[in-house]
């Protein structure tokens, strides 16, 4: 008789093993540990030590420190209420950010170093944390040592750390590491501080940049590996499935909260792009592309530059293509091989996960890529790196002496990289001079370079970067604005003043360019138009300071000295510390025979900066005009040691000079103004009076 042959029953997945946050191993002496933390450190100032001498640099860092009147004044309750709001002065809403500056102003003031200095330790403390965290989830010492190593020495993570209005960057990766920090402990506990602690560290975390609002994907990656709480295939771990999701909620309730704040404000502040500007193939293409070229630039980090510009439609359809299948072919690689080495699914898909919310697909900014969008998303890569050579060297023999070698050669090879890297962010032009070299067509470069240049008074060369940038784009913004700024320097109005009407019919709404055509037009007399732009600058930019002391300027040129009065006056109350304000409003209330509070605003001007010639002069005549005859001779005498070639300086310092009867002075200066300026004839009057005087030298 023949038995029937039956299909044997499908057994009953087994259930998940239990969290093993450290793998059963040898144990490990706590000094080697320690060793490890205190060589991560070493080699973490090593390489990037040479920051501690570079100053701050022109791109967002005056936005975010150097020139951002809130931060300046350090912590304070007006400048912690500003941090809360969702303001628009950078496009992101990341208070604990913006605290962390106002700290280091508290601290430091305004000295760049100990602000780079800041950065450091917490990249450097990113890296111990990151080994520490590995090495208590795996067991695995050296492994998570070299993960580490790789995270705080590659060259691709230099912007993060080198650029100080990067620091959110390093200071949200602190608190992604602090979060799964306490939700490890709340995993091997189940106690309600540890998941408390959780939920705070990942809010700070958000609050200093919401790039975490991946993060509660990354602890369903660890749930999976190296923690086993999960297994694969998930459809037979549903219920264990909906558990880990539940545990998580809180988190992801907060990234959708945090998503809503950053896109409104980063659509308030101008910085999402449309999708005429970016359309949305466009968009998928270049994602693809920097996968791709992420990638390539870990493995071999070349031609690094700040800013990688757009191609738009520029973008290789082949190119894409092909990377395209080969990330398609990455996952179906390592997908079938997560059963043999988890790692593998575990750190690609943290790549490729963590990557989504800067890969572009909501373009911010005008960049294709950029370094700084690697800085966590490479701890995928690195982890498979590390756990791929040892798993080979465990496997075959013959690699066992390699794989470490590999491994040290590959950190020594990196540390040279990474040390010249930081040189290039020494100083502006120093940054863009570089990026230019790399890519010289790069508009972004090419407008910083000649910035840098312009403040080291290379007027001639920073003009010729500017016309380079409009070679670029004939309608670029800044490119247009700056070289009207250097005609004009230049006295050369007449240019000047063609390209700012230029960037006006290009840009109406910038309140920069509106200003500067009104200086442009008061400069050739053109009062009424210019008024009309100073308007137009202070409709567009309400509290633009400049604007109101130019409009004032105007108004007093029209003798409409009541309505100029009201300007100062605002522009003093918002800004307090513009010394042009302070002499401005000086100088109309003297107009308006208010002598006393003007003396008082001439006074507060010079403080703000003793080194004006034009307060000083206007203080002198105010002291003058309440015949404090000695204060003001004392006034115009510090104006012509300042400027010996100010004629009217001289002029009227020899009036007073003659008023106390001190003629041969007198005629010194009448003739030193006459010698300055031959047909100043109030001057040539004074000589001619003062050697009518009885007394007076010949």
């Amino acid at each position: 008789m023949t038995r029937d042959r039956r299909l044997p029953r499908p057994s009953r997945p087994l259930p998940p093993e239990p969290p093993t946050l450290a793998p059963a191993r040898p144990p490990v002496r706590p000094a080697l540990v320690a060793v490890i933390c205190a060589a991560l450190v070493i080699l973490t100032f090593a390489a990037f030590g040479r920051l501690l001498s570079s100053g701050f640099i022109s791109y967002d860092d005056p936005d975010y420190v150097a020139e951002n009147a809130h931060v300046r004044k350090g912590l304070n309750g007006a400048s912690v209420a500003w941090v809360f709001a969702i303001n628009t002065e950078t496009a992101n809403w990341h208070p604990l950010t913006w605290l962390s500056h106002m700290l280091d102003v508290q601290l430091f003031g305004m000295d760049a170093g100990k602000h780079h200095l800041t950065s450091l330790l917490l990249h450097t403390l990113n890296g111990v944390l990151l080994f520490l965290l590995l090495f208590r989830m795996t067991g695995a010492l050296w492994r998570s040592a070299f993960v580490a190593a790789l995270f705080v020495l590659h060259p691709l993570h230099v912007e993060s750390v080198a650029w100080i209005a990067e620091r959110k960057d390093v200071l949200s990766t602190l608190f992604w590491l602090l979060t799964i920090g306490a939700w490890l402990a709340y995993v091997k506990s189940k106690r309600t501080t540890p998941y408390a602690l959780m939920l705070v560290f990942f809010a700070l975390g958000l609050m200093a940049k919401p790039m975490l609002v991946t993060l509660p994907f990354t602890l369903l990656l660890l749930d999976y590996w190296p923690l086993k709480r999960i297994i694969l295939p998930l459809h037979q771990q549903s219920g264990e499935l909906k558990k880990l999701l539940w545990e998580k909620a809180p988190l992801f309730t907060m990234s959708a909260a945090s998503c809503g704040i950053t896109i409104i404000a980063q659509r308030a502040g101008g910085a999402v792009q449309t999708m005429e500007q970016f359309p949305l193939a466009e968009r998928f293409a270049n994602a693809v592309l920097a996968y791709g070229r992420y990638l390539g630039k870990t493995f071999w980090p070349s031609s690094l530059v700040f800013f990688y510009p757009h191609t738009h439609a520029g973008l290789s359809a082949w190119a894409v293509c092909g990377t395209a299948l080969l990330l398609v072919g990455a996952t179906v690689l390592v997908l079938r091989l997560g059963p043999m080495a988890p790692f593998l699914p575990f750190g690609w898909l943290w790549y490729l996960g963590t990557l989504v919310p800067v890969i572009g697909l909501v373009q911010v900014g005008a960049q294709a890529m950029a370094d700084r969008y690697t800085y966590v998303p490479l701890i995928g890569i690195f982890i498979i790196i590390a756990w791929g050579l040892a798993g080979l060297a465990e496997r075959i023999p013959a690699l066992r002496t390699a794989a470490p070698c590999a491994a040290a050669a590959a950190l020594m090879a990196l540390f040279p990289v990474t040390w010249l890297q930081t040189a290039h962010w020494a100083s502006t032009a120093a940054l863009f001079e570089h990026t230019v070299a790399m890519i010289p067509n790069n508009y972004l470069a090419r407008i910083n370079l000649g910035a840098a240049l312009d403040q080291q008074n290379r007027t001639t060369e920073a003009m010729e970067h500017y016309r380079q940038a409009l070679r670029i784009n004939p309608n670029g913004l800044q490119a247009l604005n700056n070289l009207g700024l250097d005609l004009a320097k230049m006295n050369r109005w007449p240019e000047a003043l063609e390209y700012f009407q230029q960037g006006v019919r290009s840009y109406p709404d910038f309140a920069d360019l509106q200003n500067n055509l009104g200086a442009a037009l008061e400069w050739e007399n053109r009062l009424a138009e210019a008024l009309e732009h100073y308007q137009q600058a202070l409709r567009i930019k309400p509290d633009d300071v400049q604007a109101m002391v130019n409009l004032g300027a105007v108004l007093t040129k029209m003798n409409r000295w009541t309505e100029a009065l009201v300007y100062f006056q605002q522009a003093v109350r918002l800004d307090p510390d513009f010394a042009d304000a302070q002499n401005n409003l000086g100088f109309a209330l003297a107009h308006t025979d208010q002598t006393a509070e003007a003396i008082e605003h001439y006074q507060r001007a010079l403080r703000i900066r003793p080194d004006s010639i034009l307060a000083l002069k206007n203080l002198g005549q105010a002291f003058e005009k309440t015949n404090r005859l000695a204060e003001a001779i004392e006034r115009f005498q510090r104006a012509v040691r300042m400027d010996p070639k100010d004629a009217d300086a001289h002029f009227h310092l020899g009036a007073l000079l003659k008023r106390v009867g001190r003629l041969a002075e007198a005629q010194e200066h009448f003739r030193e103004a006459l010698r300055i300026k031959p047909g100043f004839e109030e001057a040539r009057a004074g000589l001619e009076d003062v050697g009518k005087a009885p007394g007076s030298a010949p």
